[in-house]
């Protein structure tokens, strides 16, 4: 866990120098995505949108400590056989976030650019061995299957 940690500050370290806008990881869904990161209770921690076509959820790893959650986004397009499209949000360098907190969740929809959603949360700063206050913003279209995400710090 330690040389987690280590790789999040010095990923932290760049994003606080960097400016107030950083871009997120996001990923086509890997280990993170097991039903058993799913935060719980489960009811709390998903919310579908778009008639059902889209479903978040919060993830918890549990490790690394100062990273370990990171948010699931099942969406359209379909493939060939009806599945989702299946990606994770994350920090950066395979890390999550301190902290996001779900029942902050806000959605809105623009027809230009598709659904949005933004969440406040924590990202761990080793230096200072505290949690900076962010909001995370994503947005995801339906039609293309582009999913952008980036956070600016501060919030709360």
């Amino acid at each position: 866990m330690m040389r987690r940690i280590g790789q999040l500050g010095a990923v932290s370290a760049l994003a606080l120098a960097a400016g107030p806008l950083e871009a997120q990881d996001i990923h086509d869904c890997d280990w993170r995505a097991s039903a058993a990161a799913i935060a719980e209770p489960w009811d709390s921690h998903t919310r579908s949108f778009a008639n059902g076509a889209v479903r978040l959820a919060l993830l918890d790893t549990i490790e690394p400590a100062a990273g370990s959650h990171y948010l699931l986004i099942l969406s359209p397009p379909y493939d060939e056989i009806g599945g989702r499209m299946c990606k994770v949000v994350g920090f950066g360098d395979g890390l999550g976030y301190l902290m996001l907190d779900f029942a902050d969740l806000q959605a809105a929809y623009d027809p230009a650019r598709g659904l949005s959603f933004s969440l406040q949360g924590r990202l761990y700063d080793p230096a200072s061995d505290f949690g900076n206050a962010l909001v995370l913003h994503v947005t995801v279209n339906q039609a293309t299957g582009a999913v952008e995400a980036w956070h600016e710090l501060g919030g709360e």
